[in-house]
């Protein structure tokens, strides 16, 4: 009872999350939308029994992927108004996208009644294990493609946000450290009883 209580928690907070992420108007609110659904995500992992998946969740989604688009979004000059103009012009396109992936997971949902059952032997390693075996011998290659695809948006979002813009003062630690006494200090005579008049 317990368990079905958190599972409508966790899937009710994802839906909404999920749709504050492409309805709100702010990116940044949008990322922080997406996080929210993430953690939730993440719960219904564990309720699942799949532990290290949700921790999987944790770390990769929330703690590099979701935080490096805040950092890109925040950081970025990016113009809204031509943002909103592309989406308006692009909806008719993303919305048959969107119908024909409800059309698949409708067709699947009612039909996964008619598939035959397997007999799965059930034996006592837990699933970390188990991930860990496959992922580090059968699927090492795409294991190792995935880091590096993580590495290249790393470098690309560093990248983007070290470009050059105007009327931007950088720190030259350098030019702070050459800096003498006679640089920065200059002795000035101020003739008494010239002070600021009172009104």
């Amino acid at each position: 009872m317990i368990e079905t209580l958190f599972f409508y928690l966790f899937a009710s907070i994802t839906c909404l999350a999920g749709l504050m992420v492409i309805s709100s108007r702010n990116p940044v609110h949008s990322v922080l939308f997406l996080i929210l659904a993430f953690f939730n995500a993440a719960g219904l992992f564990v309720l699942l029994g799949a532990e290290f998946l949700a921790m999987l969740l944790v770390v990769v989604y929330v703690g590099a992927v979701a935080v490096l688009f805040l950092f890109v979004v925040m950081m970025l000059d990016i113009n809204f108004v031509e943002l909103r103009e592309g989406f308006q012009r692009y909806m008719p396109l993303g919305l048959g996208v969107g119908g024909v992936l409800l059309a698949e997971i409708l067709f699947v949902f009612f039909n996964s009644a008619d598939m035959p059952e397997t007999v799965v032997m059930v034996t006592e390693v837990s699933n970390t294990r188990v991930l860990g075996r496959i992922l580090y011998t059968d699927y090492i290659y795409l294991f190792q493609l995935a880091g590096l695809i993580l590495l290249v948006a790393m470098i690309g979002a560093i990248a983007l946000t070290l470009r050059k813009r105007e009327n931007v003062r950088r720190q030259s630690i350098a030019s702070q450290t050459e800096r003498t006494r006679a640089d920065s200090i200059e002795v000035v005579s101020v003739p008494s009883n010239t002070g600021v008049k009172r009104s």
